[in-house]
């Protein structure tokens, strides 16, 4: 078996021995990288969908039809669930399907119109003493980093340019994140793996589930049971599952967005007054309604709260901290609702000196040494895609399902947490490229082993569909198993548009 997947799937404290039901294709050509993307982004696609064939197997309830599979519990091994036998579904990546969903921010259209994911402040800059990567997609991240460079609104890159020639790049750094604004200064990996953030990072497993405390099982409400679709009992395994996503661009849409193929009814909830691009959640928002409240508003809070009480699942996407004096840290919740998941994603992680700062993929990517290894002639570089994201979205996504699972065999309340640095350290330190092999036909082998297999072509993997806005043409969602869900069950709507009730 690969053993990136071995190895996420082991962060998720599951059965080993389901690993089996595995298989992926190579594809020449796909996500092309120094570093293994190609590898690490299989893997966390892989371990989700294996994740949902196991929630689908374990809330249809049958009995193994083929080799039989038992569930022994993953965290729990021996305990609840233990002994039981049931189909667990195959699953097949295929890294096609895989390198098309990480670009899917770029394959999106509406009428044709693609969106450009950059602003043209977000970027590299050559710095007195080397580089800096900033992040200004938002108007008020621009405001503050030309505010921290002293610069006026609406200075354009050449001012930038010429500002940060006399800056150094830690000295930007600092500046910028004091201002409220958010660069990075490029690091060697090194350089980050000997910082302080860095050490910490290095200790912590890629991703965390853990069992918070004791709650009954999900009762009878459609939304506590899933399972619920498809003749087989398998198609849609978090059929009825109510999630509140608190996420952003990018890796918490992902996650929240995969939960929706899977049948959950996912309502976004953001701010009034926090900007979003419609663009974006033409990608992220499909298979989920969009609503605006002001938590800190009386009338708002109150139907929040409603939500909250009858949800199942919370996904936060803030900097730490940032949704605390809202009750709304995984430990607060976890005490205020018994039995619900809550799942944290963050930059830098919830802990250390960088663990309450803003961040996204491509900050991350330079403060950790991917840019410089992906960079050329001294100019730093990127990964093909922004992995870091979506990996991390399908790494939550899974840890997710595999939270539901115990839940639904031993109840608990349960907490996923997750970082785009971990993910980073994963990719840097631990995946490994895979080797040519000569063919092999044992389970994890890829169908083109030993020969060089289809080259890579994203059009197989794009779909389009009316939308209420238009036509829109978007990516297939790579986490397939047998007798799973092919396609979203509605596209997005307008972002912000919906009524904040859920559907069911």
């Amino acid at each position: 078996m690969d053993k990136a997947i071995t190895h996420a799937w082991a962060a998720l404290g599951a059965d080993p021995g389901l690993l089996e039901r595995v298989s992926y294709e190579r594809v020449p050509g796909a996500l092309p990288a120094r570093l293994p993307v190609r590898e690490s982004a299989r893997a966390a696609v892989a371990v989700c969908a294996l994740a949902a064939a196991e929630l689908a197997a374990e809330g249809a309830g049958r009995t193994a039809a083929g080799p039989a599979v038992p569930l022994s519990g993953g965290p729990g091994a021996g305990g609840p669930g233990a002994g039981r036998v049931r189909a667990v579904p195959r699953v097949r990546v295929d890294d096609g399907a895989v390198a098309t969903a990480f670009h899917s921010e770029r394959f999106a259209t509406l009428d044709g119109r693609r969106w450009d994911g950059f602003a043209p402040l977000s970027r590299f800059w050559r710095t007195a003493d080397g580089w800096v990567r900033t992040h200004a997609n938002y108007p008020h991240h621009e405001a503050r980093l030309l505010a921290a460079l002293g610069l006026p609104a609406g200075s354009d890159a050449d001012a930038v340019a010429g500002a940060l020639a006399g800056w150094g790049a830690a000295e930007t750094e600092a500046a910028v994140y004091a201002a409220g604004g958010l660069a990075v200064a490029v690091r060697e990996a090194a350089e980050w793996d000997a910082s302080e953030q860095g050490a910490l990072v290095a200790e912590r497993p890629l991703l965390e589930l853990e069992r918070l405390g004791d709650a009954p099982g999900p009762g009878r409400r459609t939304g506590g049971e899933g399972g619920g679709a498809g003749p087989d009992g398998l198609g849609a395994p978090c059929a009825g599952m109510r999630v509140l996503d608190l996420t952003r661009v990018l890796a918490g849409p992902v996650a929240t967005r995969t939960l929706a193929l899977l049948g959950a009814d996912v309502l976004r909830v953001d701010a009034p007054g926090l900007p979003e691009s419609q663009e974006a959640y033409n990608d992220t928002g499909i298979g989920k309604r969009s609503a605006l409240l002001d938590l800190a508003h009386g009338a708002d809070r109150r139907v929040f709260d409603e939500l909250l009480d009858t949800a199942d699942v919370v996904v936060t996407g803030y900097r730490p901290g940032a949704l605390d004096r809202f009750g709304l840290a995984p430990e607060a919740l976890a005490e205020r609702r018994p039995g619900l998941v809550v799942a944290r994603l963050s930059a830098w992680g919830a802990y250390g000196p960088w663990g309450g700062r803003r961040g996204f993929d491509s900050l991350v990517q330079a403060a950790t040494g991917i840019a410089v290894l992906e960079g050329d002639e001294g100019r730093p570089g990127a990964l093909p895609a922004q992995a870091l994201d979506h990996g991390t979205g399908y790494l939550v996504a899974a840890g997710v399902l595999r939270a539901l699972t115990e839940r639904r065999r031993g109840g608990g309340t349960w907490r996923v947490e997750a970082a785009l640095a971990q993910t980073a350290r994963w990719l840097t330190h631990g995946t490994e490229p895979e080797a040519p092999r000569a063919g092999a036909t044992e389970p994890g082998a890829p169908r083109d082993a030993g020969r060089p297999g289809r080259p890579y072509e994203p059009g197989a993997w794009l779909v389009e569909r009316d939308a209420p806005l238009g036509r829109l043409r978007h990516a297939l969602s790579p986490v397939s198993y047998e007798g799973g869900p092919a396609d979203w069950a509605r596209p997005p709507g307008r972002w912000g548009a919906d009524e904040p009730r859920w559907t069911a």
